[in-house]
């Protein structure tokens, strides 16, 4: 009887080590397969190149392809949709970004954000740009302020589609500002073109992929929207240097739909906090205006919590509503 009883305990311990040993292994062997990681904003966006940019050197550092998948619409929430969607088995990854704290508030969404995914690794954050088109006569934030109160109703404000980025930021402007602009949204990277052909006046562009065109002289930058300079933009100054207290930036991470092993996640973390430490990816990252932003995920949750509640304020108090 004893004899039986000892051999039960052994079988239930062996059985309990199962689990572990089952994840264990699938973390070591992982990634067996390409991964895909999906952006909600489309071909030549700012989270279009963050994603391309990191997919190339997990790539390199985990022997699988990242394929970037481009699911553009409703402000990034039908690519999020997809990835709650997905087997939570780390081949389905989704390119977080400022959009989804926004979104939490703003849209009415088939999921809980902060509840179905789960936040990996944060990559990089970068200024907005303050870019008007060169037909705009303000050579500084305090001219076009003036410029915007002299013609009330005739300065349109351009974004990348209502509640985006840009959008949530323009808004902080105006209230800030105590300017009245007109809301142009267009989708996605339509803005460019908008703004070169002088249909609207005035865009707050993530620096990623406006810098190219403010470099070329073909949209002039009157501020960037983080607290202190940028070293890509050394000349232009701080939008806190004439509305105290401003700050509005993009920033960039890696969630996985809830229930991901957290090995899995540990090991994607590693991944990319490897790619952050190498010289040379955050040269590239600096190239374009944006700094390494290196944390654990629960240093990931707190970024969307704390922003989550920012920009739901702003939200509230503008009324925006899609």
């Amino acid at each position: 009887m004893k004899l039986r009883r000892r051999q039960f305990l052994h079988l239930a311990a062996a059985m309990t080590t199962l689990p572990v040993a089952s994840r264990l292994a699938h973390a070591q062997s992982y990634p067996a397969r390409p991964v895909h990681l999906v952006e909600g904003f489309g071909a030549g966006s700012a989270p279009d190149i963050v994603a391309r940019l990191i997919g190339q050197w997990l790539s390199e550092r985990l022997g699988q392809s990242f394929i970037i998948e481009n699911r553009s619409g409703a402000s990034s929430s039908i690519a999020t949709e997809a990835v709650v969607r997905a087997p939570p088995d780390g081949y389905t990854l989704l390119l977080v970004t400022t959009a989804n704290p926004i979104n939490a508030t703003m849209l009415k969404l088939n999921y809980d954000f902060s509840r179905d995914i789960a936040p990996v690794a944060t990559i990089c954050r970068a200024p907005l740009v303050m870019e008007v088109h060169p037909s705009v006569a303000a050579q500084s934030v305090e001219e076009f302020i003036d410029h915007a109160k002299a013609h009330p109703d005739k300065v349109n404000l351009a974004s990348a589609g209502i509640g985006s980025i840009p959008h949530m930021a323009g808004e902080m402007f105006k209230v800030m500002a105590g300017v009245d602009l007109f809301h142009v949204p267009y989708r996605g990277a339509q803005v460019f073109p908008a703004m070169l052909a002088g249909e609207v006046q005035v865009y707050f562009g993530p620096l990623l992929s406006s810098i190219g065109y403010v470099r070329a002289g073909k949209l002039r930058a009157l501020a960037v929207t983080t607290t202190t300079r940028s070293e890509a933009l050394p000349d232009v100054p701080a939008m806190a240097e004439t509305l105290p207290g401003y700050e509005a930036s993009a920033w960039y991470g890696i969630g996985a739909p809830k229930g991901t092993p957290a090995e899995i996640m540990e090991k994607l973390n590693r991944a990319v906090g490897a790619s952050l430490a190498d010289p040379q990816f955050g040269a590239r990252l600096a190239h374009l205006g944006a700094t390494v932003l290196a944390g654990t995920p629960a240093d990931f949750g707190k970024l969307i919590a704390d922003e989550t509640r920012k920009w739901g304020k702003v939200v509230v108090a503008a009324n925006i509503k899609q």
